[in-house]
C-alpha cells in the first residue's frame, strides 16, 4: 500500500459517497488510476463494502448499551447456539469473544432503556448463561467507524 492508496483509504472512510473524479482530486491523481486503486483495493480485500451511516437520534434510538455476558460453556455446540441466536437479534449491533474476566461484550442500541428487559429475556433465552449485566451509555464521545491506516510502504 503506497501512499496514494492510503490518502484513498482515508478519503472514502470519510465519505465513500463521492465520485471517482472527486476522489482523485483529493488524493493528486487522474480518475483512471483512481478507479483501477479503488477496484484492487476491493479485490483484495481492504474495502469489504460500501455502507451508509444512518443517524440513530433521528430514528429514535436514543440509548446504547453494552452488556456483559459471562457463561460456564465454552464448547462448540455451545459457542454456535448462542452466536447464531445473537446475530439474530437486530438491536445487537456488535458482537465480541473476550479474554479476561467477561467471555462475551455486545454493543445494543435502542429507543429507550426500558426497552432493554425484552431484549434482555430473548438473550438469556438464546443458551445457558451464567450471568449478565449492563451499563448504559451516558454520552458517545467518540464514535467513528474509521480505522487508522498503516504507514505507507515507498
Amino acid at each position: 500500500m503506497d501512499e496514494y492508496d492510503r490518502r484513498l483509504l482515508k478519503a472514502i472512510q470519510d465519505d465513500a459517497d463521492r465520485t471517482v473524479q472527486e476522489l482523485a482530486d483529493q488524493i493528486g491523481l487522474s480518475a483512471t488510476p483512481t478507479a483501477r486503486r479503488l477496484k484492487l483495493l476491493s479485490e483484495r480485500g481492504l474495502i469489504e463494502k460500501t455502507v451508509a451511516l444512518l443517524n440513530p437520534e433521528k430514528l429514535g434510538l436514543k440509548t446504547t448499551l453494552f452488556v456483559f455476558v459471562r457463561t460456564n460453556r465454552h464448547d462448540e455446540d455451545w459457542l454456535t447456539q448462542f452466536s447464531e441466536g445473537v446475530r439474530r437479534m437486530p438491536e445487537v449491533v456488535e458482537f465480541y469473544r473476550m479474554g479476561g474476566e467477561i467471555d462475551y461484550l455486545l454493543k445494543i442500541v435502542l429507543a429507550e432503556i426500558a426497552d432493554y428487559d425484552e431484549v434482555y429475556k430473548r438473550l438469556i433465552a438464546v443458551a445457558p448463561l451464567a450471568d449478565v449485566s449492563a451499563a448504559f451509555a451516558m454520552e458517545a464521545i467518540k464514535n467513528t467507524t474509521e480505522l487508522p491506516l498503516p504507514p505507507a510502504k515507498a
